[in-house]
């Protein structure tokens, strides 16, 4: 019999003449991760916006998982990336609040998925917003990123070029951030095709200040308050973004070999006490800086074609799974010392495990509290989000799984449950530790049986 073995060379030979980078790919995914910033939980065509087309998002909701019950671990722009980056709660090590000071930043004993997976051969990317560390140390190229460019802060211009850097030295121009921070994101994964890469795609949108360009603004012209108008421009251009990067992905043969995750940082800032930006988090009550569902629950999609069956999963997970999720698909064990606290949810997507991820979720922010569990949230939040004057309500109890918009309180009907939950959060309140920074964080503290002290900046 006549060998074959020319036959599959020739075969092997054509495969990667069509994607030359199939046989890198077929060893370890690509890993996104979008972030958008400051996005109303409404305000995408999955959870049934229609005044703001979201073609592209939407479009990845359909390729994937979208998880209808998506948190992130607090209210605010920079504990949430803390989290997101280390794998673990911020309360964990003192980023409760948004950084101040000049040395406050992701603590430096913190290592992050940049770290991780450029030890195991990822080429590592951060595009857009850093928002954890101003000082050198603290830069996301001395942080495991091997390529940067956006800002360090926590808000920027959309066209003003000042502060914005690639690596470390400042960029001459700027069209518009949005479309620059695409346009930097689609260079990285053409550039980086032949070999395994994570890249972190942090959009400033829509995060104020209000800037859009004319043409966006154009096509929303039958909006009439023109916070909303200009909001819904915004968000036009980063789905646009989004699209032409999924573009890139697929002209390059890389699509079914990326692993891609979204979500937004926080609820959108619809109350007083927040730089409002015109969002929207319909149904859920509350907004950024609360830890009711306005202020944690937000769109979040997971998407890796050909690897996960689209659908729907309605377990409550959070962002710190991505972390975990990410290590999984690249093949990486996590090291105890880690201390990782997110769940690989590639399982739990794939049916193989059939219980949910977390037997409960957990917040602390100030004096702020929550926890979830089995569809129940015992929550102590910020009353402003009631039209109230500042202060922290009383311990409330939702039953999330038939009141989405936390409207009834259980808490005098259900004292039993309350009393629970409450033990429950105790308990994991006690690996929590004080905040590195805040309005009073150098003040003689007090035991706090529900939470610790509100935010010093919003």
């Amino acid at each position: 019999m006549k060998s074959s073995a020319p036959l599959l060379i020739a075969l092997a030979s054509a495969l990667l003449t069509l994607h030359p980078h199939s046989a890198a790919a077929a060893t370890k995914p690509n890993i996104l991760i979008i972030i958008a910033d400051d996005m109303g939980y409404a305000d995408v065509g999955f959870h049934g916006c229609r005044d703001i087309p979201t073609p592209n998002l939407d479009s990845l909701a359909r390729d994937g998982i979208r998880c209808s019950s998506g948190y992130v671990t607090g209210p605010y722009c920079s504990p949430t990336r803390a989290a997101l980056l280390s794998g673990r709660a911020q309360t964990r090590f003192g980023h409760e609040f948004n950084p101040s000071g000049p040395n406050g930043g992701l603590p430096l004993t913190e290592s992050t998925l940049a770290n991780r997976l450029k030890s195991a051969g990822y080429h590592t990317g951060l595009v857009g917003k850093w928002h954890l560390g101003n000082s050198p140390d603290h830069h996301p190229l001395q942080r495991g990123f091997d390529e940067f460019f956006g800002f360090l802060g926590g808000a920027h211009s959309y066209t003003n070029p000042n502060g914005i850097q690639r690596g470390t030295d400042p960029i001459p121009s700027l069209d518009y951030s949005t479309t620059a921070f695409g346009r930097e994101a689609s260079s990285f994964v053409q550039r980086h095709a032949a070999n395994p890469w994570f890249l972190c795609l942090a959009f400033n949108a829509v995060h104020t200040p209000l800037e859009a360009t004319p043409e966006d603004l154009a096509s929303f012209a039958t909006i009439t308050d023109p916070q909303r108008r200009t909001y819904a421009a915004m968000l036009s251009s980063m789905d646009a973004a989004i699209g032409r990067l999924r573009a890139t992905l697929s002209s390059t043969g890389q699509s079914e070999n990326t692993l891609i995750a979204f979500f937004s940082d926080n609820g959108g800032p619809v109350m007083r006490g927040v730089t409002v930006n015109g969002s929207n988090n319909s149904p859920l009550r509350g907004s950024k800086r609360t830890t009711l569902e306005g202020g944690i629950r937000v769109p979040f999609v997971v998407t890796w074609p050909g690897h996960l069956k689209p659908g729907v999963f309605p377990h409550p997970v959070v962002q710190t799974d991505l972390h975990a999720t990410a290590l999984a698909a690249a093949g990486i064990s996590p090291d105890p010392a880690w201390k990782i606290e997110g769940t690989n949810l590639l399982p739990h997507f794939s049916g193989t495990t059939a219980t949910p991820p977390h037997d409960a979720l957990f917040w602390r922010f100030g004096d702020q509290m929550a926890i979830l569990a089995n569809g129940f949230k015992l929550v102590r939040h910020d009353t402003t989000a009631d039209g109230a004057e500042t202060g922290i309500s009383p311990p409330r109890l939702y039953n999330l799984t038939s009141d989405i918009s936390e409207s009834k309180d259980l808490a005098a009907t259900h004292p039993d449950k309350l009393a629970a939950l409450q033990s429950l959060w105790d308990q994991w309140n006690r690996s929590n530790i004080a905040p590195l920074w805040g309005a009073d964080h150098t003040r003689p503290r007090k035991p706090q049986p529900n939470g610790r002290r509100r935010p010093a900046n919003p």
